[in-house]
């Protein structure tokens, strides 16, 4: 004879339902009939589930975190005779002593969480596929499109702004590439240019140069080569009229929450 479980959450029910099976597969083959009840929100919801449920002499598990509602449900599941399952209460219970604090009892947050971890992937793949100017076309689907000579610490602020869930494109200028027209056909304030004194740039190329195992005289760290590209990118910007954010003294965290802040101020 097939058993009847209502699963009855106060969100989607998907952790209901997995216990559910697992312990059905301890059972009578595994073949139970599982209906579901999900986002249920008030007592009427309840008092129909309940109803139903002594009716179908059926098994109540539920997820639910709302007080009122999970106290309504075990006291009429109590007077009913229903057999009503708190799935969340024992390891809940551990939680609260264990850290001595409250849960929140705010349904669907686990859903939140696994929805914000999926935009940060995406995001992070996003900044890698679009990363150093590689595919202009993600230009127009950035929430972020950082532009700068090398070394202006363009990557690394992607890669950061991905994690806050940001997706960010970045473009190098460079004298003797034209930049992507995509840069002039975008929101002027969708775009961030990072600038950077000549002085610090060169050491940075220096140093940058060292570690690749290359001699410090190369063009790419020369002191005229660095004020022909700054002066380029300038320009650039300014043509543009984005913001510019000078990141000679600052760390990446530091020049992301310029960022962040600005993206704030506009309500984005």
């Amino acid at each position: 004879m097939t058993k009847t479980v209502y699963v009855v959450s106060d969100s989607v029910g998907e952790t209901a339902e997995l216990l559910v099976k697992a312990v059905a597969s301890q059972f009578n083959g595994g073949v139970v009939e599982i209906q579901h009840f999900s986002y249920v929100q008030n007592i009427e919801d309840l008092e129909l589930i309940l109803t139903q449920a002594k009716n179908n002499d059926a098994i109540i598990a539920y997820t639910i975190v709302v007080p009122f509602l999970k106290q309504f449900l075990d006291e009429k599941a109590k007077e009913e005779g229903i057999f009503a399952v708190d799935l969340l209460n024992p390891l809940m219970q551990a939680f609260r002593a264990k850290f001595n604090s409250e849960p929140k009892s705010e349904p669907g947050l686990m859903r939140k969480l696994d929805e914000n971890y999926f935009r940060r992937v995406e995001a992070i793949e996003f900044a890698v596929k679009y990363d150093d100017g590689q595919d202009v076309r993600g230009i127009r689907h950035a929430d972020i499109v950082l532009i700068g000579v090398s070394r202006t610490s363009k990557t690394p602020l992607s890669m950061y702004l991905a994690n806050k869930i940001f997706k960010v494109a970045n473009v190098p200028l460079v004298p003797e590439i034209a930049p992507p027209e995509e840069l002039f056909n975008i929101p002027k304030n969708k775009c961030v240019g990072l600038v950077i004194t000549p002085n610090k740039l060169n050491e940075i190329r220096i140093e940058r140069l060292k570690n690749l195992g290359l001699t410090a005289q190369a063009n790419y760290a020369n002191l005229g080569r660095i004020l022909e590209e700054l002066d380029y990118a300038e320009k650039i910007m300014k043509r543009i009229g984005c913001p510019v954010i000078n990141v000679s003294n600052k760390a990446v965290e530091e020049t992301a929450d310029v960022i962040l802040a600005m993206f704030k101020k506009r309500g984005v």
